[in-house]
């Protein structure tokens, strides 16, 4: 089978019952997402707006649309409140820089949204292919280091902070704003 290089992988397996694991998973998505939008520019400008493009950009809007900002979300509920408590300056302002990176995310997926819905309709043109890479670009570098700072900061600092009820209360409030099932581990720890 001859699989086009514009097509997403499976993402990784992990459930709510391991919140942090799920964090992690969300963000091997984002950077699959993201060389998905960056293999895209090459293929605008060998092909153009095809509809193996079109799909493409269907698959990551689909994704910073919805996925991206749940998992925004749950850091701004869980992870920084807990790295907030800790009082200190550094988790402080490790904290505000993330919030700030999540409001240029979202200011900068809207430019970019709007060049991917050019692609599903078929229009790229010659301001299009020089302006929308660029700005394609910058935001798979805003995210490269983002998800640096929390996976290598902001999560190893969190983690330890997370006992195991409210490790379940983390994932079992995730998988309920998603209308996902209840992981098991909480609904068990519910019977008890």
């Amino acid at each position: 089978m001859n699989i086009s290089p514009l097509q997403l992988h499976a993402a990784p397996a992990a459930g709510f019952d391991q919140p942090f694991e799920m964090l992690a998973a969300c963000h091997e998505r984002v950077q699959r997402s993201l060389r998905l939008l960056l293999r895209l520019a090459t293929h605008l400008a060998d092909k153009g707006a095809d509809a193996e493009a079109a799909q493409a950009a269907q698959d990551v809007m689909r994704y910073f649309d919805v996925a991206g900002p749940a998992h925004h979300e749950d850091e701004e509920r869980h992870l920084f409140p807990a790295l907030l408590a800790l009082g200190d300056a550094s988790s402080a302002a490790l904290v505000r820089q993330l919030q700030q990176d999540h409001l240029a995310m979202s200011t900068l997926w809207q430019a970019v949204r709007a060049d991917l819905l050019d692609v599903t309709r078929g229009h790229w043109s010659s301001e299009n292919a020089n302006a929308a890479p660029m700005r394609w670009r910058a935001y798979a570098a805003l995210y490269a280091v983002h998800i640096a700072a929390e996976e290598e900061q902001a999560y190893p600092t969190a983690r330890p902070l997370f006992g195991g009820d409210a490790l379940q209360a983390m994932g079992q409030e995730m998988a309920q704003r998603r209308g996902a099932p209840v992981p098991a581990t909480v609904a068990a720890s519910r019977k008890a």
